[in-house]
């Protein structure tokens, strides 16, 4: 499945790099964020419990951050496994400065999830994955913007492959 979307968040560039850079600060908008165990500045392998339909499963990742560009460019890879499921993502976030204030990203992801929770959730997958991020997207935005400031409303997009 193929996932893109932009964000517009009322916060500097350097600040909102610096936000989704801390593997800490992400986790505590994480849908269903349970631990992390932090390996290295660019390895992390957290624990998440996800449920799709009537599948629930709790995922171990092996996520590392690479192709780094501060502050314009991060490309992330996970690979996890749960009780007869497996996932692999790869994905890709574009920051760029609207002003001093303002930043735009840019982000797309590739996931390939097999097993029970592919099997059985197969209808539900677009649907939960787009409801966890914009779950994620709109938590990450509270930590960031000042409060009172409203951003324009979050643009996803999913399409299955």
């Amino acid at each position: 499945m193929h996932f893109e979307g932009e964000q517009t968040i009322k916060a500097p560039i350097d600040e909102v790099w610096a936000y989704y850079m801390d593997p800490n600060k992400v986790a505590q908008c994480a849908p269903g964020f349970k631990s992390m165990d932090i390996l290295g500045p660019d390895h992390f392998k957290p624990t998440l419990n996800v449920g799709i339909g009537p599948v629930k499963a709790t995922f171990t990742l092996d996520v590392t951050l690479g192709g780094l560009r501060p502050p314009n460019h991060a490309e992330v890879t996970a690979r996890g496994n749960a009780a007869g499921s497996a996932v692999n993502i790869a994905s890709a976030v574009d920051l760029e400065a609207k002003d001093g204030t303002t930043t735009a990203m840019h982000w797309s992801a590739d996931v390939v999830v097999s097993g029970t929770i592919a099997s059985v959730g197969a209808r539900l997958m677009e649907s939960t994955a787009e409801k966890l991020t914009s779950r994620f997207f709109d938590c990450t935005r509270q930590h960031l913007e000042p409060p009172g400031s409203s951003s324009a409303p979050s643009a996803s997009s999913a399409t299955g492959s």
